[in-house]
């Protein structure tokens, strides 16, 4: 539950700052959270008891709300609801497993703002180009993917259910998420 709360979180806040709603505030919300919760959600994994983890995860959770409620979020949550509808995949779960494989499908257009977020969370350095910043900022969620025990893929999915699966995350975030690449 910490885990996939806590990349639920994640999700939230990188979702809101690559979308193209965002305002200063937004972007301050999301840097914040990505920040805490790479610092602090495998030690809220780990123990527990760790009081300041929590209170971290439980900050950077309430910023990334912050964040998504004004900028919205995107794919990720799409097609997370729709699996979650379809097969009762827990939301937390069905976010995380996704959020590395949408995040390296959005490509190029997402490496800029992936960037800062990789800078600000300490997992890239500033002279790094966007593309290797933002890759180590998505290497980074799958190591803490790992780190956790979050699975790589999700089990259950019926290829004969994909067609609508798709559709229905697609009416979810057409027209309304501000994604970087409009599938």
């Amino acid at each position: 539950l910490t885990a996939t709360t806590g990349m639920d979180a994640m999700t939230h806040a990188i979702e809101a700052f690559i979308g193209g709603s965002t305002t200063r505030k937004t972007r301050e919300y999301s840097i914040r959270a990505v920040k805490l919760i790479i610092q602090n959600i495998e030690k809220a994994y780990k123990d527990g008891q760790d009081e300041n983890a929590r209170r971290n995860m439980l900050l950077a959770s309430n910023l990334a709300g912050g964040a998504f409620s004004r900028s919205y979020v995107g794919y990720v949550h799409a097609v997370a609801h729709s699996l979650g509808g379809a097969y009762n995949i827990p939301h937390g779960l069905a976010n995380s497993v996704l959020l590395p494989i949408v995040l390296r499908r959005y490509g190029s257009k997402a490496w800029k703002k992936l960037a800062i977020l990789a800078v600000a969370g300490g997992v890239a350095q500033a002279n790094d180009s966007d593309q290797v910043a933002a890759e180590k900022m998505i290497e980074e969620i799958c190591r803490l993917n790992k780190a956790m025990g979050i699975p790589e893929k999700l089990k259950g999915i019926k290829v004969e259910d994909i067609p609508e699966l798709a559709r229905r995350a697609d009416k979810e975030a057409n027209p309304l998420y501000p994604v970087p690449v409009l599938w």
